[in-house]
């Protein structure tokens, strides 16, 4: 850290209720929508009220010398973040993965604002936690879990990095075209796309695929491993499916290049707005990243 007062970055995401009431103008037309599907506005307000408490609970915990930023989820593409900023992301486990590759190695603590309604996983603490925390993770007394990325490149140039997983194929879902090479072998394949998945995402959407593919793999999401899965490759004449899976290691990967002359994209944790091109010809090597996301433990 530098001797500059310390700036917290407070990341969350828009709740349900926000959204709604964006889509509806009013409380209640959006209460008049719910109650015609049988559905309650109350259960979105408490929701919307656990997470301005917790908001409001990591300001107050802020050293009065330091200052707060806060940003958006939908922000983050266009957020800038800088070497030495804590960064605070509040909300499920989901919004860590979605925030990962912004970073290049800030601290980050993961706050849950319901601990009865969340996993937890990479938000297990309270926000009454970092009034303690805090000036640790300043000093640099910490514990930290650094979580493995994967990493796409194409052609050498543009990078895009996740915490979970990369999806690459068609933006629109529809049957993506490419050449897929793993461990000096060759195929050209007709399928959903191809995710790269981490440790972290194991028990995400690799974890749906492996149910319905049976092939299971289990790793720690520090271990420097990923895995890929190519999604119902379709075999013909001209397509295969014997490459559909493999385990990547830190000195190994998987390249693909594309055989779509629009609308293929890699985009990395859901957000599928902020992605890269990968249209004809285009190459991507996907393997481990060099960055990692380091997640800071609790007490």
């Amino acid at each position: 850290m530098t001797s500059l007062a310390p700036r917290v970055v407070l990341v969350t995401r828009r709740t349900e209720f926000d959204r709604l009431l964006a889509t509806h103008a009013t409380r209640g037309q959006a209460e008049f929508f719910l109650e015609k599907r049988g559905q309650s506005l109350a259960e979105l307000e408490f929701q919307k009220e656990r997470q301005l408490k917790a908001v409001n609970q990591a300001k107050q915990a802020v050293p009065d010398e330091w200052s707060v930023a806060q940003v958006l989820r939908d922000d983050l593409d266009r957020f800038l973040f800088a070497a030495d900023d804590i960064v605070v992301a509040i909300g499920q486990d989901g919004l860590v993965a979605n925030l990962a590759k912004y970073l290049t190695g800030q601290p980050v603590i993961g706050v849950t604002p319901d601990p009865d309604r969340t996993e937890g996983v990479l938000t297990p603490l309270i926000a009454e936690a970092l009034s303690k925390l805090l000036p640790r993770v300043a000093a640099g007394d910490m514990d930290l879990r650094r979580l493995t990325m994967v990493e796409a490149k194409l052609d050498g140039e543009q990078t895009l990095a996740a915490l979970n997983e990369l999806f690459i194929g068609h933006r629109s879902h529809q049957s993506a075209l490419y050449e897929l090479s793993f461990e000096g072998k060759t195929e050209f394949q007709s399928s959903s796309g191809v995710i790269v998945s981490t440790g972290t995402g194991l028990t995400g959407w690799a974890r749906s695929i492996m149910a319905a593919t049976h092939r299971q793999v289990d790793f720690a999401a520090d271990e420097r491993r990923a895995v890929y899965f190519a999604r119902e490759p379709w075999p013909s004449r001209i397509t295969g499916n014997e490459l559909a899976f493999g385990e990547i290691g830190q000195s190994t990967s998987v390249c693909l290049t594309s055989r779509m002359n629009d609308g293929g994209a890699i985009f990395a944790d859901g957000i599928e707005q902020d992605f890269l091109r990968f249209d004809w010809g285009t190459k991507a090597q996907i393997g481990i990243s060099e960055r990692t996301l380091n997640l800071v433990k609790g007490s």
